[in-house]
């Protein structure tokens, strides 16, 4: 089954959704499963963006930590951070503390205060068109595409950082806006779903 594995339920997934008990909560209850509000976006950016250079299994171990630190990513509440929340985040051992990365967030917090669509709206009217093929291997996932180098763009025209092209894909990964879960893993099928519900919810789409 290539890179396919068998968790202990008997269920077959990503290569990397049964090697811990946090990636199999992860791979099976969350990534690609549709996220369609500006607060889930805003943190999957945020996540995303401190996870270059880093294992996601860090991030994910850190993430109740993240929330707290970040006002659970309430956009506006981080878009209000200033020099004194600067440091005490620097200060936040449960949390990275790399100065470039939190500066990040709470910039990307006021740009996404700032936008004049819904950030959720933008994100996802770069989802790929047409029926995609679905990945059977590592081989098949890209780490970027047309549409995240784009979606890259677009976000560092309107004043995100730390959101290049290879972090703007595993953010649509996260998120639902595109479907990489391998042929075979047992969650494909259900996220499929979930993404034409939610692409009727987003109204760009």
């Amino acid at each position: 089954m290539g890179d396919l594995t068998k968790g202990d339920d008997g269920r077959r997934r990503c290569w990397w959704g049964a090697s811990t008990s946090e990636y199999q909560a992860y791979h099976d209850g969350e990534w690609g499963r549709p996220v369609t509000d500006d607060r889930g976006i805003y943190e999957r950016l945020v996540l995303e963006g401190f996870q270059s250079g880093l294992s996601w299994l860090t991030i994910l171990r850190k993430r109740e930590n993240f929330r707290a630190a970040f006002a659970n990513f309430d956009i506006d509440t981080v878009a209000r951070y200033g020099a004194r929340d600067v440091r005490r985040l620097l200060g936040d051992a449960g949390i990275v503390r790399h100065r470039g990365k939190i500066e990040a967030a709470i910039a990307n917090a006021k740009a996404a205060a700032a936008l004049d669509v819904p950030l959720v709206e933008l994100v996802w009217s770069h989802a790929p068109t047409g029926r995609q093929r679905a990945p059977r291997g590592l081989t098949d996932l890209p780490p970027i595409t047309p549409e995240s180098t784009a979606l890259s763009k677009e976000l560092k025209r309107r004043g995100f950082r730390f959101v290049g092209p290879t972090t703007a894909y595993a953010a649509m990964q996260a998120c639902g806006v595109v479907n990489d879960h391998l042929a075979g893993c047992w969650v494909r099928a259900e996220v499929e779903q979930e993404r034409r519900t939610a692409k009727e919810a987003v109204k760009v789409l």
